[in-house]
C-alpha cells in the first residue's frame, strides 16, 4: 500500500472541480469507477459538493497556495480491498494528515492493474476558513500506511523512496510512457566507466565515446546528449556534482576536443523488453508521423475555413452598413441602427471563433500523439496480439491473487468476449454481467463484489479460454461460491482440486434426485427449509447478530455489545500512536 500527494506545479493550474471530474468521470469503461464518497459535505450530489467546497475556498481571500490536497492511495497489483475498508483507511489518512474535519471527495478506480483512491480534499476548513499544509507530509503518509498493512493484514509495500527528484520523474516517465529515459540509459550503459575517470580529459573522453557532453550551465553541470536533450549531473549521483568533481579534478575544465563518431548513443527507443518490439515499434513511429502531417494539414484547412468565415461575415457587416446609409432618417435612427450592426457583426465573429477553437480541440484529440505504451494498449483493445504480448513483456509478471480462476490449455482463436479496457501490463478486464473479471493470460481474478451470475460467467469465460478443467484459488468461501456457481449453471467443468471435484459432484448428485426436491429444482422453486434466504446464504451469523439463543427449553436474551467498535478501537490506537512519533520529533527539534 503506497499513499503520494500529487502536487500541483503552478498554483493556476490548481481546480478542485476539475480534479473531480476527472476522478469521477467513468471513461466509457463499465468497471473504471467505483465508489464515489462524499465527506464532511451538506451536499448529496457530487455537483453540489463541488459548489459547496468552492464557496469554501473562495471565502479564503489571503491564501496564495495551492487550495487543494490530491491524494492518491494505491494497492498492490492484484490486491482486492472491501468497500469497508478502503472507507476505514481513507477516514485513517485524512485524519493522520489533519484533514479529519475538511470536505473532501473521493472515487476509487479499478481500470488499473493496482486498486486505488483518488482524494480530492479541500484544505480550507470549513468553519474557520484557514489553510491546513500537513507538516511533513511523506513521513506520516509511510507512517500510516504501515500501521493500516499491520492493522489490516494488507500486502507490505516500500515506502522508502530509493529515487528522489529528476531521477524518480524520469523513472515514472519510463513506466508511464514506456521509453528510456537519459538518466536511465547513462546508468545502465557507461556509469561506471564515468566513475572511473581520473581527469576532466578522461572524463569528457567517455562522454565522446557515449554521444555525450558535458557543459557548464548556471552554477552547476549538465550533461546532453546528441539530440539536445540533457539532464543534471549531480543526478547521474552525488559524486558528478561540480563542487566534487572540481574537488577531485581541480576547476571545470570544457571540452576542447572534436566530436568523433561514438561507440554507442542515447534514443529515445522503448525500454528494452523479454520480446522483440522493433517491427512494432517502426509501425509506431511511422503512425506517429503520420498523424502529425494530418494534424498540420487539418488545422491548416480549419484556420482557412476560419478566416473564410470571418471575412464573410465582414462582407454583411459591411452590406448592413450600407442598406442604413441609403435608407437615411434622422441622426439618432441612424446611430441606433449601426450600433446594431456592430453587434451583430461582433456576435458573428466571436461565434466564428468558438466554433473554431472547437474544431481545433477536436483536431488535437483525433491525431494528438501517444506515447509508446497508450499505443500499444490502443492497438492491444483493437485485437493485435503482437501489441498485448509487448505490454505483458513490460513488468515481471507477478500473477494475479486472491480469488482466481485457472484453466488448463490454450487460449482458444476467435474468441472474443466484451473487453472493458487493458491495463498498461496488458491485463485484459472483461464485463462479466455486473462485475469485472481480469485476465493476465495465465489466470482470471473474480471481484469481491461478483455475485453468482457474475461467478458463473467467470467460469464460462475460463472454459471458452482455456478449457473445462479448472483450478480455483482463494478463500473457502469464494471455492464454495464456485463450486454452486459450476452446478446451479450445470456447467460442464472438471475442478483440478480433488476435493472440490467431489463437493461438486456430490452436490450435482444431491440436486438430480426424484422426487419433490427434485421437481422442485426442476420447476426452479426452492423446497421449504433446506437453502436460506439470499440474503443469508454463505454467511454465518455470530450471537451478536441473534435477538436470542435456545438453550434446551429455556430462551435467553442476547444483549447488544456496548463500548466502541473495533474500527473506533483502531483509529485511536492510530491516533495516539502518531500523536507518540510526532512528539518524539518535536522534543529531538528542540534538542537540536
Amino acid at each position: 500500500m503506497i499513499a503520494k500527494h500529487v502536487a500541483m506545479r503552478s498554483q493556476g493550474k490548481s481546480d478542485f472541480a476539475g480534479l473531480v471530474n476527472y476522478i469521477t468521470d467513468k471513461q466509457s469503461k463499465e468497471h473504471r469507477l467505483g465508489a464515489v464518497r462524499l465527506t464532511n459535505c451538506e451536499a448529496h450530489s457530487v455537483r453540489d459538493a463541488i459548489s459547496e467546497v468552492l464557496a469554501t475556498q473562495f471565502a479564503n481571500t489571503r491564501a496564495k497556495s495551492d487550495k487543494t490536497y490530491h491524494l492518491i492511495v494505491s494497492f498492490r497489483a492484484g490486491e482486492q480491498v472491501e468497500a469497508e475498508t478502503l472507507a476505514a483507511i481513507e477516514d485513517c489518512i485524512c485524519e493522520g494528515l489533519g484533514f479529519g474535519a475538511h470536505q473532501r471527495i473521493s472515487a476509487v478506480h479499478n481500470d488499473t492493474d493496482n486498486l486505488h483512491i483518488h482524494i480530492a480534499i479541500n484544505k480550507i476548513h470549513p468553519t474557520r476558513n484557514t489553510i491546513h499544509e500537513p507538516y511533513y507530509p511523506h513521513q506520516t503518509l509511510a507512517e500510516l500506511c504501515e500501521a493500516m498493512e499491520r492493522d489490516y493484514g494488507l500486502q507490505r509495500d516500500n515506502h522508502m523512496p530509493r529515487r528522489r527528484g529528476a531521477e524518480a520523474r524520469a523513472a515514472d516517465m519510463e513506466r508511464h510512457a514506456g521509453i528510456e529515459s537519459l538518466i536511465g540509459w547513462i546508468k545502465r550503459e557507461c556509469l561506471d566507466e564515468l566513475k572511473a575517470a581520473k581527469s576532466w580529459g578522461e572524463l569528457h573522453r567517455v562522454m565522446r565515446d557515449n554521444g555525450l557532453e558535458l557543459r557548464g550551465r548556471g552554477n552547476g553541470l549538465v550533461v546532453v546528449a546528441g539530440d539536445e536533450v540533457m539532464v543534471k549531473a549531480s543526478t547521474l549521483g552525488r559524486d558528478f556534482s561540480k563542487p566534487k568533481l572540481e574537488a577531485r579534478f581541480g576547476p571545470f575544465e570544457p571540452d576542447q576536443a572534436q566530436q568523433a563518431r561514438p561507440r554507442r548513443q542515447y534514443r529515445k527507443d522503448p525500454v528494452r523488453l523479454r520480446v522483440n518490439t522493433s517491427t512494432l515499434y517502426a509501425r509506431y513511429k511511422s503512425e506517429q508521423a503520420t498523424a502529425a502531417a494530418n494534424k498540420t494539414a487539418a488545422l491548416d484547412k480549419a484556420r482557412r475555413q476560419k478566416d473564410h468565415r470571418i471575412e464573410h461575415a465582414k462582407m454583411k457587416g459591411r452590406a448592413r452598413r450600407a442598406a442604413i446609409k441609403l435608407a437615411g432618417g434622422g441622426k439618432m435612427t441612424q446611430r441606433l441602427l449601426y450600433a446594431q450592426a456592430s453587434s451583430a457583426l461582433k456576435a458573428d465573429i466571436d461565434a466564428i471563433q468558438k466554433q473554431y477553437r472547437e474544431e481545433r480541440q477536436d483536431i488535437h484529440e483525433a491525431h494528438g500523439k501517444r506515447t509508446w505504451a497508450d499505443w500499444l494498449k490502443r492497438e492491444a483493445l483493437q485485437g493485435d496480439a503482437e501489441a498485448l504480448t509487448a505490454l505483458r513483456a513490460r513488468e515481471a509478471a507477478q500473477g494475479l491473487k486472491g480469488n482466481t480462476l485457472k484453466g488448463e490449455g490454450r487460449a482458444k482463436p476467435g474468441h472474443a468476449p466484451v473487453i472493458d479496457n487493458i491495463t498498461k501490463k496488458g491485463t485484459i478486464i472483461y464485463r462479466a454481467g455486473s462485475s469485472a473479471v481480469r485476465d493476465d493470460g495465465d489466470r482470471l481474478q473474480v471481484s469481491r463484489e461478483s455475485d453468482q451470475a457474475g461467478i458463473q460467467n467467470a467460469l464460462r469465460l475460463a472454459m471458452e479460454r482455456y478449457g473445462d478443467r479448472i483450478t480455483v484459488h482463494g478463500s473457502p468461501e469464494f471455492k464454495a461460491r464456485v463450486i454452486r456457481a459450476a452446478v446451479d449453471g450445470q456447467l460442464p467443468v472438471r475442478f483440478a482440486d480433488a476435493g472440490l471435484e467431489r463437493r461438486r459432484q456430490a452436490l450435482a448428485n444431491s440436486q438430480g434426485t426424484t422426487g419433490v426436491q427434485g421437481r422442485a429444482k426442476r420447476s426452479g422453486v426452492t423446497p421449504i427449509g433446506q437453502e436460506p434466504p439470499p440474503m443469508r446464504r454463505n454467511r454465518l451469523q455470530t450471537l451478536f447478530q441473534l435477538d436470542a439463543l435456545s438453550l434446551g427449553n429455556k430462551v435467553v436474551s442476547i444483549p447488544t455489545p456496548s463500548g466502541p467498535s473495533e474500527q473506533e478501537r483502531r483509529k485511536a490506537k492510530l491516533r495516539a500512536e502518531l500523536d507518540a512519533k510526532k512528539a518524539r520529533r518535536q522534543s529531538k527539534g528542540r534538542a537540536r
